[in-house]
Order: C-alpha cells, then structure tokens, then sequence
C-alpha cells in the first residue's frame, strides 16, 4: 500500500464542522463548545438536540416549545407500525425493522413535495419528526416480538422517559429515566464517524433527510461500528455462565486468540470519557438491585486489559451492563444507539449541505492495462 492511500480515509479531512471534537489522547468529547461530562450531568437530551440543531443551549420557553413539537411528532402512521409488525412477525434483525420503517416515515411525512433539499426549515422539521419518531418505532417492533401490543407514546413524559415506557408499559422511576436520558445525551455525537459519514455522503447529493438516515441506519447496523455493547453483553454473561473468575476467564479467552468486545477504539487512546460516565451509573444501578457483580465483572476486565496490554474501554463496554440492570433486550442495544446518534446525523446533513459539494472521493486502479488483455468474442471464448 502507497504512502498517500488512505485506506478507510483514515485522518482525512474532509470537512469542517463545529459540531463536536474528540481529542483522544486526552480523552475529551465536546459538542458545540461544552464538555461531555458538563452535558451528561446538567443537560437532557433534548437540550443536547437543541444544541446541535440550532447552536445553543435552550432556555426555558426555546426548550419548552421544542419539547412539545418533538412530542406532538411521536405518533407512528398505522400502515408504518402495520409493517413493523410483519417485522417483528418474521424475526427480523431490529436494525434492518428499523432501516426500514424510517424510510417509509418519507411516504407519510407532511414536508412540501416541491421543497428545495436545501430548505433549512422544511430539513429541521423532517429531522425532528423523525428523531422523534424512532423511539416508538423500537419500541412497537420490540413489544411485537415478544408477543405484546405496542404502547401509544404519552405527551407528558420526556424523550427518554416515554421510550422506556412504551418499552415496558409502565412508567420508569426518576432513576431509570435519568440514567437513560444521560446515555441518549453521551450517544448523540461523535465526530465524523461511519454512520454520520454516509449521512453526509447520501444528503451531498442533494437527496432528502430520511435518505440520509436510512444510510446512516444501514451502516451503523454493521458489527464494525454499532453491535460492539451487544457483544459486551453477550460476553459478560459467558463469564456469568462458566462461573469463572472474570480475570482468569479473560486471560484465557486472549490465551486463545478472543477479541475481548469494548476495548480500542479508532480515535481514542485512553479511555473513553463516555466510558467513565456509564460506569459510574452501572455501579449505581447495581447498588440499587443488590448487586455488584456486572460492574465488578467488568472493571476486572478492564483493570486486567489496561495493565496488562494497555488497551482502555469505549463507551461500549459500559453502556452493556448499564442498559442490561435497565431491563433493555440486548438485541435493541444498537437501535437505541441510534435513537441517540440520529440527533447527530441530522445535524451533520444541516450543516453539511449549507456550502454542499458532492462527496466524490477516487479509488487508484491496480488492474490489468488494455496490453495485457485481448478482447475474444463470446463464441470463442
């Protein structure tokens, strides 16, 4: 490989953004000029939104009447829930119901058909609707497949309150609510990565916003970039099951070549700053059930891997544990990481296509030259 390819566009800039910065040796997140730690603590997720959409944090009647247009937009067309239905009927993978319900919310969506796909305000209002939609899109995909009905959104709960009610059919605690919300709020953003990336790729081309979406669903689907805090999950209680001594069970899966899920990311070199949030919430959670051992079984591992091979957990490796003592599937980890990061793509696809230029990067061809092949016509061949 040549010194100027770039394989995965690694370190290439390819737009300016004042949306949020990662710096990863010191293991900072910012959105929009406030750190992480500073938003997960005092901010709810609809003020992230807010902030990411419109460049500012709300005061009180900006969030107040954002508020109500994001829960006047939560209800789900019937022929919509019609087709998560057969989804879920069908055992579908809960990104590939979702990818596909969020591109039919285009057909039923009340945007002008005649709108410019630069429109500012007709693009904020298609974000909206759709951000706000997802929840209750999950949460009717997951309850059909259990066997359930799916739960009509309430008006008088927050973002993350009415998914975990409509989740579960009754209404969180104000600890469930507030541990939830602050994980929406850590989700919402992150850079330029894959899934943002093919947002901005789909709306350079002056497509619409539920196409970019839908793109970005579809990438964030794959095992590379979402599904990482499902494998934590999945990994824990293989631990849980052997009965092993959590170091002894990771020395053994490296000892046979495993990759231990939540560990290494592509940015950070230390860890995650998300990372010790969700941590310090699933010790909470824990305290509150009785129980350590999902926290304790988690920070052995990672005391063992930073020491041992210097390798520092992302926002994965915590957010499993914490969404697990919530009572959350574990297959709908990844769909609520895009319940989340749909705040981001939005606001990626506003602010890309205000100075758009079609994303049109170039491969280096290593085939064969026309010298080296001869043209023979299909009946000799």
């Amino acid at each position: 490989m040549s010194d100027d390819l770039k394989k995965g566009l690694e370190g290439v800039i390819v737009a300016e953004s004042e949306l949020s910065v990662i710096d990863g040796d010191a293991g900072k997140l910012v959105y929009r000029g406030y750190t992480i730690e500073d938003l997960a603590k005092g901010a709810s997720y609809e003020e992230v939104l807010y902030l990411l959409w419109h460049g500012h944090l709300p005061n009180r009647d900006e969030l107040s009447e954002f508020k109500q247009a994001m829960v006047d937009a939560r209800g789900v067309d019937d022929d919509v829930i019609s087709t998560v239905r057969q989804l879920a009927e069908a055992d579908e993978n809960p990104m590939a119901a979702l990818r596909t319900a969020v591109s039919m919310l285009s057909a039923f969506d009340p945007a002008p058909e005649d709108a410019e796909p630069t429109d500012e305000t007709v693009n904020l209002e298609t974000g909206r609707r759709i951000t706000a939609k997802i929840p209750t899109i999950i949460a009717a995909f997951t309850r059909i497949r259990d066997g359930k009905e799916p739960v009509a959104p309430r008006d008088d709960l927050d973002h993350a309150a009415n998914f975990l009610y409509m989740l579960n059919g009754e209404e969180p605690d104000d600890v469930l609510a507030d541990v939830f919300d602050q994980a929406l709020v850590l989700h919402a953003d992150h850079g330029l990565n894959a899934s943002t990336f093919s947002a901005i790729t789909t709306a350079s081309t002056l497509s619409d916003v539920h196409s970019a979406v839908t793109s970005a669903i579809g990438t964030l689907k794959g095992p590379l970039h979402g599904g990482a805090n499902q494998d934590v999950m999945e990994m824990l209680k293989e631990v849980d099951a052997a009965e092993s001594d959590p170091l002894d069970w990771v020395k053994n899966a490296l000892d046979e070549g495993r990759r231990v899920s939540g560990f290494g990311h592509r940015v950070y070199n230390v860890k995650d700053p998300r990372a010790k949030i969700l941590g310090e919430r699933s010790k909470e959670l824990g305290e509150a059930a009785g129980t350590l051992k999902w926290y304790e079984m988690s920070t052995t591992i990672e005391d063992y891997l930073m020491e041992e091979k210097g390798l520092a957990p992302n926002v994965d490796f915590y957010s499993a544990s914490t969404y697990y003592q919530m009572g959350i599937p574990i297959d709908i980890y990844t769909p609520i990481f895009a319940m989340s990061r749909v705040g981001g793509w939005v606001a990626h696809v506003f602010e890309y296509i205000e100075d758009n230029r079609l994303i049109r990067p170039r491969a280096r061809y290593v085939g064969k030259n026309p010298d080296e092949t001869e043209f023979v016509p299909l009946d000799e061949r």
